[in-house]
């Protein structure tokens, strides 16, 4: 059963306490959304917070995909350049779909999801995102149509002894 996908839903309990799971049960499973594992929940709850604050500011929003049990189950945030030069473009960040859903499309069902919202932004002509290499994620964003635009050889650590490329990819909408 597809998700279904809402932009820019009401931030409830529910929703924040459902897209803090996600995104501890995400990392938990190696997934790379900004930390590696071991983590806790009360240690992603002040990324959440920030994110939270950005969409409460006008600066992000959020598309978030619920299962057929009403669960939170992808996310990604839309994220405006303040940059006067780079408003004709958005950020797409802490992109997710939940272990147990992963393998049956709703990646590119969130992907889609995302291009469609970005469209919706007046102005808006790209998405912007980066992933961590070694990890297969630039194939799968080159699969959705996304290209790789910059890599910056180790930018990011894992873990002593680890580190990976941050991989620049573009979704030209037009």
């Amino acid at each position: 059963m597809p998700l279904t996908f809402t932009l820019d839903p009401a931030v409830t309990p529910a929703l924040r306490d459902g897209v803090l799971d996600l995104w501890t049960d995400v990392s938990l499973a190696g997934g790379a959304v900004g930390f590696v594992p071991p983590v806790t929940r009360e240690e992603i709850r002040p990324e959440l917070v920030r994110h939270l604050v950005a969409m409460a500011e006008g600066r992000t929003r959020l598309l978030v995909g619920h299962d057929a049990d009403g669960r939170v189950a992808a996310t990604a945030f839309l994220t405006f350049n303040t940059h006067r030069l780079m408003t004709h473009w958005l950020w797409l960040y802490t992109v997710m779909v939940h272990p147990r859903h992963q393998g049956q499309g709703y990646g590119r069902d969130l992907l889609a999801a995302a291009a469609d919202a970005a469209r919706t932004c007046e102005g808006i002509e790209a998405i912007r995102l980066t992933c961590r290499g070694g990890t297969g994620l630039e194939r799968f964003y080159a699969s959705c149509g996304y290209k790789e635009v910059g890599r910056v050889p180790g930018a990011i650590r894992v873990a002593p002894g680890d580190d990976r490329d941050d991989v620049f990819m573009l979704l030209p909408l037009t």
